[in-house]
């Protein structure tokens, strides 16, 4: 018996005429994009080299030499003379406004030196906890935290993740926050905490339990915690494949009756998983529209390697099936290039929450897809891949905790395919 094909009403299509199907960078911006690419290769470039120089011979792993601090101010301060400074933040009066489509193009640029976001302002943690103290911030707050980061003088930390629970599933957190009087007074533990061994880090967000009898949805809150309060303990780093990653590393925290003022809640108690919308959909998008520009690095590589040298009388590049990696490698990321683009367009015309599907497609595919290309070119470098005398390493290092950071491959895929068995 045959069965007739009924197709189902789904929120994917390819109509020309709809808005969400153009995904070419506004016009306005393109000036900003080439500005961008030419301080990369002009200040940036030779910035980062010298910047590591002066980093060699310092004593203490957890710090950074005045040198270099020096050396990175005189470029951060050429990119505020030249008008490229926190274009990251969409639909602001901070900084540029940019659209997310836009600032898409611009961030798979600035990953491709791992110094130039910070350059002009653009790295993470910070961006997004830019955007939280942007939108939900009280005006003393912004004052207070907002202005210096919005400046560069500061960095910050966003603390989540817990080691005794499935932090992927929020509801699971366990440090908890209780109202004394008029402080809030904080136990628990973190880790994982990206950027909080920075010397330069004063401030995080900090995701706490708040009211354990309210609905799921409502038990959390975020609260900013001065990394210098007492009863903030920094335990050690992380280790990532044996790499501390000091000076700025990923740090294991406990609190211990670590006490802030009841005005540091942000927006209002039971309102964590709501600022998590504000905060994670452009920090999922801002991760994966960077990690394109690594992938474009390690193709790069790739290639540069494969037409260098030769084995068995060939150039690498055409012994075996390198030739058809290469090629997968440019087909994979002309896909992943368009979905992160599109999924950039769905936040700018649908909203952040509205987006979340795509913000989730991209997540769950774009690091695993970009381990593979760099696994591949560390393959066609023989040992050279895996030691100093290359970037893929720390390349690899970065993109595979990037499987994890802002929810793990496993919990975007849920998302995704929740929402396809919906449609009718």
């Amino acid at each position: 018996m045959k069965h007739a094909y009924i197709p189902r009403t789904t929120t994917y299509n390819l109509n020309p005429g709809e808005e969400l199907n153009d995904l070419r960078m506004s016009d306005a911006v393109r000036p900003l994009y080439e500005h961008v690419k030419k301080f990369i290769r002009e200040t940036v470039d030779p910035m980062s080299v010298e910047f590591m120089r002066l980093g060699e011979a310092k004593k203490d792993r957890w710090s950074f030499t005045p040198e270099q601090l020096a050396v990175l101010q005189k470029a951060k301060d050429k990119a505020k003379e030249e008008g490229l400074w926190n274009f990251f933040l969409p639909d602001a009066e901070t900084g540029d406004g940019l659209k997310n489509l836009d600032y898409a193009y611009i961030a798979v640029e600035l990953a491709k030196n791992p110094m130039a976001s910070e350059t002009m302002n653009c790295s993470a943690p910070d961006t997004g906890n830019m955007e939280v103290l942007e939108r939900v911030g009280t005006k003393a707050q912004k004052e207070k935290w907002l202005k210096p980061l919005l400046a560069g003088e500061i960095r910050s930390a966003y603390a989540m993740t817990e080691p005794n629970v499935a932090s992927s599933d929020a509801k699971n957190i366990s440090t908890t926050a209780k109202l004394v009087g008029d402080e809030w007074v904080i136990n628990g533990e973190k880790y994982y905490i990206s950027g909080a061994g920075d010397p330069r880090c004063k401030i995080m967000i900090v995701m706490v339990k708040t009211n354990p009898d309210a609905p799921p949805s409502k038990q959390q809150s975020q609260i900013l915690v001065p990394i210098d309060t007492p009863g903030v303990e920094i335990l050690g780093p992380m280790h990532v494949f044996g790499h501390d990653h000091a000076p700025r590393g990923h740090m294991h925290l406990r609190f211990n009756n670590c006490r802030v003022p009841k005005e540091n809640m942000l927006l209002g108690e039971g309102r964590g998983f709501e600022i998590s919308q504000v905060r994670l959909g452009p920090g999922r998008i801002h991760h994966c529209m960077r990690t394109i520009g690594k992938a474009e690095k390690a193709l790069d590589l790739m290639v540069q390697r494969g037409l260098t040298r030769e084995a068995f009388g060939k150039k690498i590049a055409h012994l075996g099936g390198n030739m058809q990696i290469i090629a997968q490698a440019r087909c994979e990321i002309e896909a992943m290039r368009l979905m992160v683009l599109k999924a950039a367009k769905a936040m700018d015309v649908l909203g952040n929450k509205e987006a979340r599907i795509w913000v989730s497609m991209v997540k769950a595919m774009v690091p695993e897809r970009t381990c593979k290309i760099i696994d591949q070119a560390i393959q066609m470098h023989g040992a050279t891949g895996i030691s100093h005398w290359s970037p893929l390493g720390e390349m690899y290092q970065d993109v595979r905790h990037l499987r994890f950071a802002d929810g793990p491959d496993e919990v975007h895929w849920m998302v995704v395919g929740r929402h396809e068995l919906s449609m009718p």
